[in-house]
């Protein structure tokens, strides 16, 4: 069995699992009206959602139709996008299962949440969301192509950033000062960055 065959499985492995996990997240962490808590959306995870399936289809179409336009070896790109996705996914779910039962792919306060401060939360309020970033720039190198990249990661940061402002204010509205001084000593997205 050629090496470069199992990274590429592997890669399949990975990448497919994330997106049936994203599904399986879609279906049983969404917070329902009916359910007496605080939904407070405004529509970011219809356009998250619809960014990031139009993004990745149109950024993969592109990157498995036209050559490779990144410099260095294909299979250098391979490894590192390889082991960014597998930084992306543990991210995401440790932040996930950090979370526990408050976690909601919609934006929404439940009764008894309490504003997270430790672990990947002590670094970055979104870390989550970190996951899915790292999880889009592996995607971006493993077709590497510099138009590909673009198509998967632009349009995507602006609808995640849209979605981290209506979280960001409905925990404002939620927690008050105590979100407003967390807010002060932790990045969004980026340690010590953004």
């Amino acid at each position: 069995m050629d090496f470069w065959w199992v990274i590429a499985w592997v890669w399949t492995i990975l990448y497919w699992g994330w997106f049936a996990s994203e599904l399986a997240l879609l279906i049983w962490t969404r917070t329902r009206k009916h359910s007496g808590h605080r939904l407070r959306d405004r529509g970011s995870l219809l356009i998250l959602w619809g960014t990031i399936a139009t993004s990745m289809t149109l950024g993969i179409t592109w990157g498995s139709s036209h050559l490779s336009n990144l410099p260095g070896d294909k299979h250098v790109y391979r490894i590192v996008a390889l082991a960014l996705i597998i930084l992306g996914l543990s991210i995401r779910w440790w932040a996930i299962l950090t979370l526990g039962r408050a976690f909601s792919v919609n934006v929404a306060l439940r009764k008894g949440q309490q504003v997270m401060k430790t672990g990947l939360f002590s670094l970055v309020r979104h870390p989550s969301y970190l996951g899915m970033m790292i999880i889009f720039v592996a995607t971006g190198l493993w077709w590497r192509n510099y138009i590909s990249m673009a198509i998967i990661l632009l349009p995507i940061f602006v609808a995640l950033s849209y979605r981290i402002h209506v979280e960001e204010i409905a925990l404002r509205e939620g927690f008050g000062e105590e979100y407003v001084e967390y807010s002060r000593r932790t990045k969004r997205l980026i340690p010590w960055m953004y």
